[in-house]
């Protein structure tokens, strides 16, 4: 093993790391990559910040190390909801159009899926209806519908920020040290979905205000902390972004293209415009350890 210092997700890997993943799968060979992913982040205390072990991450960075032949991992499972193979769960909707406007739908709420039922009706509308799909989402999450009474009008989700983003670190005005070290403050609307059809005026706008006055508070409730900014990327090959700047969400510029942790200066991706949304006003201070964050103590739940 060389003296090679690796950086992936923020976090920062020595060779000794290294040298316990090998150890990790060579000891446990029968376990899955989901399995593997827990006992390393146990063992290299890998965790968010409520204590959660990170998952996703951690095996995304396995990933990493088994294309570069550093491990070699267990077999990946079957995913038979993304595959297109038989057995393909699919669910059915009422598609029939809801039309309007506004006023006649009040009050809208937004509601977390929380229930295994919740969760799937919620990838099934994504996977149908989402020009992204339900892919793996890095870190914490919370996925919303959006509702008008019994009626299902939309999708939110919110996970893991994007671990580099110039624009955003220059407005910020971040330091390396203070985004390793607070970059979960940030969440990222990593899909939006308005039922193709639901057709009413400034939904998508009063879904993205009312996310702005209750994401921190039930963050805070799953998560034992508050995140103080948003952001998001807008594909402008098919949007416009015109909801988030009705919901008056600041638009910094474009990624480069160049992935979530991609290693490559080349881009492999289009580029997106970056927008953001402050969620308190000392978001800045905030971020840069100025001043502290909401926090609740896993056993004060």
């Amino acid at each position: 093993m060389d003296d090679t210092i690796r950086v992936f997700s923020g976090r920062t890997f020595s060779p000794k790391d290294i040298e316990l993943i090998q150890w990790v799968r060579k000891t446990y060979p029968k376990l899955s990559r989901s399995e593997l992913a827990a006992t390393i982040c146990e063992s290299l205390d890998w965790v968010t910040p409520a204590g959660r072990p990170k998952l996703q991450q951690c095996i995304a960075f396995l990933d990493e190390l088994e294309s570069e032949q550093i491990i070699k991992l267990p077999p990946k499972q079957v995913n038979m909801i993304r595959s297109g193979l038989p057995g393909k769960a699919v669910m059915e909707f009422d598609t029939n159009e809801i039309s309007g406007e506004i006023k006649d739908y009040l009050p809208i709420e937004l509601t977390i899926a929380n229930t295994a039922k919740d969760q799937k009706r919620w990838r099934s509308y994504v996977d149908q209806y989402h020009m992204l799909g339900c892919q793996r989402a890095f870190g914490s999450r919370l996925r919303y519908f959006i509702r008008s009474g019994e009626k299902e009008l939309g999708c939110l989700q919110f996970s893991a920020s994007s671990w580099a983003l110039e624009e955003r670190e220059n407005w910020i005005g971040w330091s390396m040290e203070d985004k390793k070290e607070r970059l979960h403050l940030i969440v990222n609307n990593s899909r939006y979905l308005i039922f193709p059809w639901v057709k009413i005026k400034n939904l998508a706008s009063k879904a993205l205000s009312l996310v702005a006055r209750q994401i921190q508070d039930d963050w805070l409730r799953e998560f034992c902390y508050a995140p103080v900014l948003m952001e998001t990327f807008v594909d402008r090959e098919h949007f416009h972004g015109t909801c988030y700047k009705a919901a008056n969400w600041t638009h910094l510029g474009q990624t480069k293209g160049l992935g979530r942790a991609s290693r490559s200066k080349r881009p492999s991706l289009s580029k997106k415009d970056i927008y953001v949304y402050p969620l308190q006003k000392d978001f800045r201070a905030c971020l840069k350890g100025e001043k502290p964050y909401k926090v609740v103590n896993p056993d004060e739940r």
